[in-house]
């Protein structure tokens, strides 16, 4: 089997993500992740619309990462974006993580939000 190696020319993949963190750029970020074209930005989950907004005219599509299971997030949220020409992709966070990978492997305009997924207890 080939394996061809990913490139994220002037961007910065998600490399891992684990019980209430993920790891970004060599670096380990804890609770929610926001990372789009200018990098990381602070993001405290889904009642945080300000970054989210932010995002207008960079990015085509945020994929939001739910946590460890898929979610509804606020539906006032999700129509706020589109409005702004956001589209916006939900679906549990480790999907949303390679599916953020994957496009941004492809060179298109995305951005990932994603909370972290729970400990296990």
């Amino acid at each position: 089997m080939r394996i061809t190696e990913m490139s994220y020319p002037d961007s910065r993949p998600v490399e891992g993500y684990g019980p209430g963190f993920f790891r970004i750029g060599g670096e380990v970020v804890e609770g929610p992740l926001l990372v789009g074209p200018a990098g990381r930005s602070d993001w405290a989950g889904l009642e945080d619309a300000g970054p989210l907004r932010a995002l207008a005219g960079a990015v085509d599509v945020l994929f939001l990462g739910t946590g460890a299971e898929i979610a509804h997030p606020p539906r006032a949220l999700v129509q706020e974006l589109e409005a702004a020409g956001i589209g916006v992709e939900t679906m549990a966070s480790p999907t949303a993580c390679r599916a953020y990978n994957v496009t941004l492997s492809e060179g298109r305009r995305v951005a990932l939000a994603a909370l972290p997924v729970a400990a296990v207890r």
